[in-house]
């Protein structure tokens, strides 16, 4: 039984690793920038066309074994003015890269590959 739930547990934790963005809480942000962990915060709106293109990128790059201890959390541009007031954003598409809470690169608007990686790599350094 035990044996069992810790496969179980391992699992899931590969699984989270590997999700999709997670939402922005204040919570969850502060608990992974006091444990030194890196973060990509991704300010995006439904209605953005930038944000469309930016996504399917953000999203497998998360999923890359090269950021895989990398956690994207996702603000939603117009719902979380606490965040985007916190993080000094005015625009929606904006990607930071922190890393213990320090933010160590931010990206407005880049929908290429590379340009978004760099983000990534910020982060996961």
């Amino acid at each position: 039984m035990k044996r069992s739930l810790f496969f179980a547990a391992s699992f899931m934790c590969a699984a989270i690793a590997s999700a999709d963005p997670t939402p922005f809480t204040q919570h969850d942000f502060d608990k992974l920038a006091r444990e030194g962990k890196s973060v990509v915060v991704d300010v995006a709106a439904s209605w953005c066309s930038t944000c469309r293109a930016q996504k399917p990128i953000v999203n497998a790059l998360s999923r890359e074994p090269n950021y895989r201890n990398v956690t994207v959390l996702s603000v939603d541009f117009d719902t979380d003015k606490p965040a985007l007031k916190e993080f000094k954003v005015g625009m929606q598409s904006t990607l930071i890269a922190f890393k213990g809470g320090k933010e160590l690169g931010r990206s407005i608007g880049d929908t290429s590959r590379a340009g978004i990686e760099s983000i990534f790599k910020e982060a996961a350094q």
